[in-house]
């Protein structure tokens, strides 16, 4: 009988890390979920309990973090990945992208555990290529408001691959674009939940700008199975992991209005400052490399995010 793989997951009860909490333990792994809970929530993981291959930590990944047994991968997810939270907890952001990363990369390397860093494609910034690749360095400013979570991301890409050249430890990086669905929080400031809570309250949908500024909305299952196909491969870069089908948030509110069956109009605010005016993956790499493509179609994804908003009772 093979013995099973043991994974950390740090940040296991946000978003994304829950759902990939879900995906390793459908494999046959052992997980660990590391999470301070400054924006998690035990509820996305609360399913879990009793679990045998299952194990919660309550930990701040930025301090000393001791686990015995094997390591087979370390999944470094944590950190605060909405504007709202991330200007809410600058210092906790930088702290998480930069002592986190060293801590949890020290851990990997005495373990001889493969690491997978969960980046963003805010490291691009405001694009000035478009739609953008890995090999496009960038327009951040790192003084501005998103800064600290922009420049702490590129910290840690610039940390995983010291540590792959100078150590020769075993890493993968991935870029993630705009994902949503289930267990997103419903006042975290991203477009998804604040359109469909504000939709389904029947309260106008705020689009900032003039709604001419792009995004291009990946389903959280997808993501997922395309970060479980980059910790297996053999590739080092930086790989991309989004839909690439864009569209305006003028269309993308218009879309959750019609798919709610809400009565809401549209109030427009001036654009947040260093607001990316466009947002495309190139996936390129990722369809070569992990022969991985989106395929869960957006008004279905939209329609079980909805669904589940739709769940939640108002305190949530």
């Amino acid at each position: 009988m093979t013995e099973k793989k043991t994974a950390l997951v740090t940040g296991g009860a946000g978003f994304l890390g829950s759902h990939l909490c879900d995906y390793l333990l459908a494999r046959d792994y052992r997980v660990i979920c590391m999470d301070n809970l400054i924006t998690g929530n035990v509820a996305n993981i609360e399913h879990l309990a009793g679990n045998e291959d299952f194990r919660f930590i309550k930990q701040d990944v930025t301090e000393y973090i001791y686990l015995p047994g094997p390591l087979d991968i370390v999944f470094h997810f944590a950190s605060p990945a909405s504007p709202m939270d991330y200007i809410k907890y600058p210092i906790q952001t930088l702290k998480v992208g930069s002592l986190g990363t060293h801590k949890t990369l020290g851990l990997a390397k005495a373990k001889g555990a493969r690491y997978l860093l969960a980046s963003t494609s805010e490291v691009y910034g405001d694009p000035l290529v478009h739609p953008q690749p890995e090999d496009y360095w960038g327009n951040v400013n790192p003084i501005g408001p998103r800064g600290v979570y922009d420049e702490a991301k590129r910290f840690a890409e610039a940390l995983v691959m010291a540590y792959h050249r100078y150590h020769g430890l075993e890493t993968r990086i991935v870029r993630i674009f705009n994902t949503y669905g289930p267990r997103m929080r419903s006042n975290d400031g991203r477009v998804v939940p604040a359109f469909i809570c504000q939709a389904l309250a029947g309260e106008p949908l705020t689009v900032f700008g003039d709604g001419s500024q792009t995004r291009s909305f990946c389903f959280v299952s997808d993501l997922v199975e395309g970060i479980y196909r980059l910790s297996l491969s053999s590739e080092r870069d930086p790989v991309n992991l989004g839909n690439p089908a864009e569209m305006t948030i003028g269309e993308f509110a218009e879309k959750i209005i019609e798919l709610t069956g809400s009565k809401s109009s549209v109030v427009r605010k001036p654009l947040p400052v260093d607001d990316p005016k466009i947002r495309q993956p190139d996936i390129s790499r990722a369809r070569k490399i992990l022969g991985w493509n989106p395929e869960m179609a957006l008004e279905e994804g939209l329609r079980r995010t909805i669904d589940y908003f739709r769940s939640l009772s108002p305190a949530d």
